[in-house]
C-alpha cells in the first residue's frame, strides 16, 4: 500500500490532510464543469443537427436547380457563364473560450459591398433555374460556415468532456481514497506510538517507585 511508504509524522499527517481539502476542492470544481460542458456540448449537438438538415436541404435544392438549368442550356454556354466568380468572399478565423475550450468563430467578408453581386454571367442567354441555383448556393454558404464550426466546436467540447471525466474519476477513485488511506495510517501509527511511550513512561515511573521504595527500606 502506497501510505505504508509514507513516515507517519504530524508534519506529514497536515500535509496529507491539506491534500485531502484540495483534492475534494478541486473534485467538486471539475465536476461542475463537466456538467456544464456536458449542458452546452448537447445544445450545440441539437443545433449542428439542425444546421446539417437546413445545408443538406438547401444543397440538394441547388443541385436541382442546376440540374434542371443543365438540361434548358447547352453545356458550353452554362461552361462560359460559370467559368469566372464574381463574388469573393475572405473568411477570417476567431476564437471564443467556452469553459476552457477555445472554440472557432468564423466571419466573412465579401470582395464588394454587396453581398447580393454574384452572378458572373448576363442573364439573356440563361436561364432562371440557374440564377436560383447560383442565389440558393450563395444563401446557404453562411450555414455551411456556421456548420463547420459548431462541428469542431463539438468535437472539441467532447475532447476536453472526456479529459474532464478522466481527471474527475482519477480524484474520485485514485487520489481521494489514498489521502483517505494515507490521513487512516498515519493517525494508527501515531495513535501507537503514543500508547507505547506512554507505556514506556508508566514503567519507567513504576521502576523508579520500585528503586525509591526499595532504597526506603534499605535506610
Amino acid at each position: 500500500m502506497a501510505s505504508k511508504q509514507i513516515t507517519p509524522t504530524r508534519m506529514e499527517l497536515t500535509k496529507t490532510k491539506r491534500k485531502l481539502v484540495t483534492a475534494r476542492r478541486g473534485h467538486k470544481l471539475l465536476k461542475d464543469k463537466r456538467d456544464e460542458l456536458m449542458r452546452q456540448f448537447l445544445d450545440l449537438v441539437k443545433e449542428n443537427m439542425a444546421l446539417r438538415q437546413k445545408v443538406e436541404a438547401g444543397i440538394l435544392s441547388a443541385n436541382k436547380n442546376f440540374v434542371i438549368a443543365k438540361a434548358g442550356m447547352d453545356e458550353a454556354t452554362l461552361n462560359t457563364a460559370l467559368m469566372t466568380p464574381k463574388q469573393e468572399v475572405n473568411l477570417e478565423v476567431g476564437q471564443k473560450n467556452v469553459m476552457s475550450v477555445n472554440i472557432p468563430v468564423f466571419e466573412t467578408k465579401t470582395r464588394t459591398a454587396d453581398a447580393n453581386d454574384i452572378y458572373s454571367y448576363g442573364f439573356a442567354f440563361t436561364s432562371s433555374d440557374l440564377d436560383g441555383a447560383v442565389k440558393s448556393l450563395a444563401d446557404i454558404l453562411p450555414d455551411m460556415l456556421k456548420l463547420a464550426e459548431t462541428e469542431k466546436a463539438c468535437q472539441l467540447m467532447a475532447a476536453e468532456i472526456e479529459k474532464t471525466r478522466r481527471r474527475v474519476n482519477a480524484l474520485e477513485h485514485v487520489t481521494i481514497p489514498d489521502a483517505q488511506a494515507t490521513i487512516k495510517y498515519i493517525t494508527m501509527k501515531l495513535d501507537e506510538n503514543e500508547r507505547s511511550s506512554q507505556i514506556r513512561l508508566m514503567k519507567v515511573k513504576d521502576m523508579m517507585l520500585e528503586e525509591a521504595h526499595h532504597y526506603s527500606e534499605k535506610e
